[in-house]
């Protein structure tokens, strides 16, 4: 069962797009000096 390159290429997208979709808010490092912010402001 050999994929065409379209169907790849469409299984790729929509793998893509339901990454993107559960991405958590904010890049690595924002979001750990939010998290490090929340911790500051707690003590």
């Amino acid at each position: 069962m050999a994929l065409s390159k379209q169907e790849r290429k469409e299984m790729a997208r929509k793998a893509m797009e339901k990454r993107g979709s559960e991405k958590p808010a904010g890049s690595g490092f924002a979001r750990i000096d939010a998290d490090a912010k929340k911790l500051e402001d707690e003590q």
